[in-house]
């Protein structure tokens, strides 16, 4: 049982009708899991309006309302706490009702709109052979330990989140890395939580389906950065022109690390190939099983936060050089048919652009590169053509195929994307809408030596359709399709 007053410190009041020092079992947003006892918060979503629902969480045995708005009529036997911001409120209470477990760990959020993930995972992979126990809050997975939580979100909602560092505060784990996404800072989710530092990767087109201007992106992503307390630190990548944007308002130590511009934390590629890549860091030189220009500047990052967080530059660096790649993440798939193929996480056009850029570096000149991509449903429409036409200019043969089509039609998504291909490039193009024959048709064109890309996807295991996951994995498909080839 947890007292309201307790649990409301740090929320912007406006008003409070009824007794503040009562007890209460647990906070809830979703009126549908409101039982007896439990304090409601109304938050206004995407979707629905939470505050459509106090009768109903009423009714169900919520005794604390809290809301943007009061409701006309008043109940005797429930408290009432009107706010500014009910999804703010309910982040706050969050982190109250589970004691602020972020304010007893070492928590580092990880933002931008490409490399999150794999710098979320290494600094997990890294801390843990470090010998430390360690959380890991990301796109992929959820890890308290060596335990491992399916994750649904980038970044989870507020409850989940709390839940989940209380969880790890309590199985001992003395750090944790998290993605932070802009949906979730724009929504509130992190508010109250207390981070030992922030990582800023990049920042391209990205989520304009839900930010509607880059600007309102930029500020979403900022929002990070402005709320570290003075004692944390703010690690930006200098080369990216945005990295400064992060720092403007920060009372946190102000860090930059880069491959190309002055910074703190400075790096060198000395050799990039399809298995790995060396790199010169602070006069040391080391390799890493990761590749690509993009790996090099997630390895850096990881490198200077694991310093930032007191740790010896000898020891880190040599662990590091042993860490695989994040799954779906330009990973190999293995196979005895002499092609190259790669599966990687990249649905925005820099990302792609930067997958495939690395492709053609690492090449000899001799082989093709055949993409197979495609662009998710209801999500940001302007992006297809762009990725039609980097696919295209980027690559020798290009299947156009369905991603997570939701609830769009696919063929109509594949349309747009061919709205950006050049009349020069259009020879190219192949359309198939079934995912897992794109695949096997970028398999049976491929010859000895050939470099296949599936993007998008990446470690995902399921294609969403029409409101339904159904299984379906491009490492494993892909793998499938070159093992019938063996043979």
């Amino acid at each position: 049982m947890k007292k309201l007053n307790n649990i409301l410190y740090n929320v912007s009041l406006k008003a409070v009708a009824g007794a503040t020092d009562r007890e209460f079992n647990n906070i809830q947003f979703d009126s549908r899991k409101v039982a007896a006892n439990d304090a409601f918060v109304a938050v206004k979503g995407t979707q629905s309006d939470g505050h459509q629902f106090i009768d109903t969480a009423i009714a169900q045995g919520a005794t604390i309302i809290v809301c943007e708005q009061l409701p006309d009529t008043l109940s005797e036997t429930v408290t009432y706490v009107e706010v500014n911001n009910s999804a703010e409120a309910l982040s706050i209470m969050a982190c109250n009702f589970y004691d602020n477990p972020s304010q007893k760990l070492k928590l580092v959020g990880v933002t931008g709109t490409n490399g999150k993930t794999t710098v979320a995972t290494l600094l997990y992979q890294l801390f843990h052979k470090l010998g430390y126990k360690t959380g890991l809050l990301s796109t992929i997975e959820n890890r308290i330990g060596n335990t491992v939580l399916k994750a649904t979100h980038t970044t989870g909602d507020a409850l989940q989140l709390n839940h989940n560092l209380h969880d790890m505060l309590k199985q001992g784990c003395t750090h944790c890395f998290m993605e932070v996404s802009s949906h979730a800072l724009d929504q509130h989710r992190v508010a109250g939580v207390q981070y030992a530092g922030a990582v800023f990767t990049n920042l391209t087109h990205d989520h304009l389906d839900y930010h509607k201007t880059f600007d309102a992106y930029i500020k979403a992503k900022k929002k990070l950065f402005d709320a570290l307390p003075k004692q944390a630190f703010a690690l930006v990548n200098s080369d990216d022109k945005r990295g400064s944007i992060m720092l403007q308002n920060t009372s946190a130590r102000k860090r930059t690390y880069s491959l190309k511009s002055a910074s703190e934390f400075k790096g060198k590629i000395i050799a990039n190939t399809l298995h790995g890549l060396e790199m010169s860091i602070e006069n040391h030189s080391i390799w890493f099983k990761l590749f690509g220009d993009f790996n090099a500047y997630n390895l850096l990052s990881v490198y200077a936060t694991a310093l930032l967080l007191g740790e010896q530059p000898e020891e880190v660096l040599t662990e590091l050089s042993n860490i695989n790649p994040v799954p779906g993440r330009m990973e190999l798939v293995p196979n005895q048919v002499q092609v190259t193929a790669l599966v990687d996480y990249a649905h925005t056009p820099d990302a792609l652009r930067n997958v495939l850029k690395t492709i053609e570096n690492l090449r000899t000149g001799n082989e093709q590169v055949i993409t197979v991509v495609g662009c998710g449903g209801n999500r940001d429409k302007d992006k297809r053509p762009l990725m039609g036409a980097i696919a295209t200019e980027m690559s020798n043969k290009v299947v156009f195929t369905s991603d997570n089509p939701r609830n769009e039609d696919p063929e109509l998504i594949i349309d747009e994307m061919k709205k950006g291909v050049s009349a020069s490039h259009k020879r190219k193009v192949i359309t198939l809408v079934n995912r897992a024959e794109a695949i096997k048709t970028a398999c049976l064109l491929a010859a000895p030596n050939d470099i296949i890309l599936v993007a998008g996807k990446g470690h995902e295991d399921y294609q969403e359709i029409k409101g339904q996951r159904n299984p379906f994995d491009d490492r494993k498909v892909l793998s499938e399709m070159l093992h019938l080839m063996e043979s």
